[in-house]
């Protein structure tokens, strides 16, 4: 009984409001000790990390290279996606997340998307799998994102937290071509699109 009473004042103080200030400090400190390592963050090599293990080697010889490198990478993402599992379903707020007036209406008179959430962040009408255009949109949007990753050597997360702090212009300039990207796509595209 202890055991379970322990277990909801973990869930409970892990599930309450954190100030930002709190996973800055944790990115922070992942950026320091990685760099310390003499590693850099980023996930989108692990998409290449992939490849390498389902065999991609023996058609690239971009993918010819050693993996024991890469292990802590794997770790990282694998705990990323078993963190993930575990807070959506461990740590689930009853309270559905309230939008702004604003972005009711304009979803729903612009663009015809119904600013029904279904208890997240994401309109129902567009991030589900059982709406074509849902379906569609997510999987160009995730081969967009993979391969601007890739020709653009690195996320966001590799180029704005690691090669930011690390003061690379590359970085820097990628990370505007980001923001760029964004308004572009915000205020130009989706608008086409819905």
């Amino acid at each position: 009984m202890e055991l379970v009473s322990n277990t909801q004042n973990i869930v409970d103080f892990i599930s309450q409001p954190w100030h930002w200030a709190v996973s800055g400090a944790a990115i922070a400190s992942l950026v320091f000790f990685l760099t310390w390592m003499g590693r850099r963050f980023g996930v989108s090599t692990a998409f290449q990390d992939l490849c390498k293990i389902a065999g991609a080697e023996k058609f690239a010889d971009y993918f010819r290279y050693d993996l024991k490198n890469s292990y802590w990478r794997l770790a990282f993402i694998a705990g990323a996606i078993g963190g993930g599992f575990l807070a959506s379903t461990l740590l689930v707020n009853p309270e559905t997340i309230e939008l702004s007036t604003a972005t009711v209406a304009h979803l729903q008179n612009d663009w015809g998307i119904s600013a029904e959430q279904g208890g997240g962040f994401l309109p129902v009408d567009l991030f589900n799998f059982s709406n074509p255009k849902g379906i569609l949109l997510t999987i160009i949007g995730g081969f967009l994102v993979g391969f601007g990753a890739r020709y653009g050597s690195g996320c966001t997360s590799g180029h704005a937290i690691t090669g930011l702090s690390h003061l690379q212009l590359p970085s820097f300039l990628t990370v505007i071509g980001f923001f760029i990207g964004g308004l572009i796509m915000t205020w130009l595209i989706m608008p086409l699109i819905f």
